[in-house]
């Protein structure tokens, strides 16, 4: 099953507790479903958790069963109200009047109370939701064909403190957070803590490899440098004994030619520990620096 799956079947084991909540979940998954009018409502789904949780969504928040119910050996869920009378209920409960195409809309009077907010978020993604594996990259999505409901709750996001982004995709609009920490709190808002906890530790890992990765790269590029320094100090140091300088030096420059020589894979402050007493790794730096200045004149 994909993250996406996951997800949904967590959200669809959220209880349906309280009437309000349950007339606000049904309401976003109808803003979200596939048609919603005042002639017919169909529903259609993959999601076989969500298939078996519409049936007592509807029943609770409306005290009726749908019409149509999928048949066997489909590969979609298909939930269909067919009845004038029952569409009407719906819009009613919506507090809207069915002869003015409520469906496009949301009722924010509704969604006063925070788990009223939380189950309409739930309904509408379990209806016209996805999530991308966290693994791959951080990506969730509301998606409607209703313009002015995607308007509508892109302010109540924002109302929320989140702050998704919208295009258009396909004809549909699409409401999509690229954020981890906002889809977090989107998961656990929605009823899906355990999924939120297993994307946050998917980033934690992510930031704990792509440290460890750029720490190797500059201890890598630390080590290459080095390994220049040390060559082109021996070359320097070469020189010097093909032009016959080396014994015109003074005594510390002698003595870091032979500790150069001694230990060729030291890095500076390794090799200021091998003087006698210790140099400082700023002192050594401007005795190398000299030997190759000297090996250029």
């Amino acid at each position: 099953m994909s993250f996406s799956s996951d997800v949904k079947t967590e959200l669809c084991r959220t209880p349906i507790d309280r009437n309000c909540c349950a007339r606000a979940e049904a309401y976003g998954a109808l803003l979200w479903c596939n048609t919603f009018t005042a002639q017919e409502v169909r529903v259609i789904t993959e999601s076989s958790s969500f298939a078996g949780r519409l049936p007592e969504l509807l029943d609770r928040a409306f005290g009726f069963a749908f019409d149509r119910l999928p048949a066997s050996g489909e590969q979609k869920y298909v939930f269909q109200v067919l009845d004038a009378d029952k569409a009407g209920r719906m819009i009613d409960a919506f507090g809207f009047d069915s002869r003015q195409s409520p469906v496009l809309h949301i009722n924010f009077g509704l969604l006063e109370e925070e788990c009223c907010r939380a189950a309409f978020l739930r309904g509408a993604f379990l209806a016209g939701g996805s999530i991308t594996e966290p693994a791959k990259r951080y990506h969730l999505e509301l998606s409607t064909s209703h313009a002015q409901a995607s308007r509508e709750l892109l302010a109540l996001l924002a109302d929320m403190n989140y702050q998704p982004k919208q295009t258009v995709r396909s004809g549909n609009q699409v409401i999509y957070f690229k954020s981890s920490s906002q889809i977090e709190d989107l998961l656990t808002l929605m009823g899906a803590p355990v999924k939120a906890m297993e994307l946050m530790n998917t980033r934690a890992e992510k930031e704990l490899r792509n440290g460890v990765n750029r720490r190797v790269n500059c201890e890598s590029a630390n080590l290459d440098k080095a390994v220049d320094a040390a060559q082109e100090q021996l070359r320097a140091i070469r020189r010097l004994y093909e032009l016959d300088r080396v014994e015109k030096l003074p005594p510390q420059l002698k003595e870091t030619i032979i500790l150069r020589e001694t230990y060729p894979e030291l890095t500076l402050s390794q090799l200021a520990e091998e003087f006698e007493p210790p140099v400082t790794k700023s002192c050594l730096n401007h005795r190398l620096r000299k030997l190759v200045e000297l090996s250029r004149q």
